[in-house]
């Protein structure tokens, strides 16, 4: 790979070379934000013709990887629903935030407005089960990395660590969902979570270095506490899960 080609030029060259009849493609993820590395993927969302095939494939294409939403200008809309049902909205994004590399007959625009229509919305909220679900969940982690040291046993710093982990994405996703903001996977949910709550979501991701850096689980336990107080207190004796006959 030519060090010096932008991934804008590389998705421009992957369009027309792979979609030559693409109604429109836009650019998305780090790319089109000026925070690509050389070895970053390529997010696009790549529009066709109805009656073609909607999938999501990797290919690469001038020595980088490049990860492809394809789909139809019928399927748009279900796919933007999906997307809103995860409440991660990752193809929503790409279209509100993109670059647009093709859009020969204004079907992109009018797309990418759907697109905003559906991020303007919102996630769907959660439901009153699925809220009670999700504190005790919490509070179980929490209860959990409390009660565990790497002294406890042979395994016990792998899974303090463990802990820490399933806390903080656990306690992030409701924390964003109080906020009625969209969550994330992977690196997007820090970014996410910093954005729908500064304060209460630095103490947790500060909480979860703490565990990392110096085994003390101390400032994410005070952190998630925090979190459940505004959702409604820790839930532990009294929960009920109705399981379908």
């Amino acid at each position: 790979m030519d060090g010096q080609v932008s991934p804008t030029t590389q998705a421009l060259d992957l369009i027309k070379d792979r979609f030559p009849h693409a109604l429109g493609a836009v650019l998305g993820g780090s790319a089109a934000q000026g925070r690509a590395t050389p070895t970053s993927d390529l997010d696009v969302a790549v529009l066709l013709p109805n009656g073609d095939t909607s999938r999501r494939e990797v290919v690469r294409h001038g020595g980088r990887l490049a990860e492809l939403f394809v789909h139809t200008l019928a399927d748009a809309p279900e796919h933007f629903e999906r997307d809103r049902a995860l409440r991660r909205g990752t193809l929503l994004f790409i279209y509100d935030q993109g670059l647009p590399l093709a859009d020969p007959h204004g079907h992109l625009a009018r797309t990418r407005e759907q697109a905003r229509a559906v991020l303007a919305a919102g996630p769907p909220p959660l439901t009153p089960a699925e809220w009670e679900r999700g504190r005790y969940v919490l509070t179980c982690f929490l209860d959990d990395l409390t009660d565990t040291s790497p002294a406890t046993s042979p395994t016990g710093r792998y899974e303090q660590l463990s802990l820490a982990d399933f806390t903080l994405r656990e306690a992030a996703h409701l924390l964003i969902a109080h906020h009625g903001d969209w969550t994330g996977i992977g690196k997007w949910l820090p970014r996410r979570l910093l954005s729908a709550d500064p304060v209460r979501g630095r103490a947790l991701l500060d909480g979860h270095r703490a565990v990392a850096e110096h085994a003390d689980p101390t400032p994410l336990a005070v952190a998630t506490e925090q979190v459940l107080d505004v959702l409604g207190g820790p839930l532990r004796e009294g929960y009920t899960q109705r399981w379908r006959a």
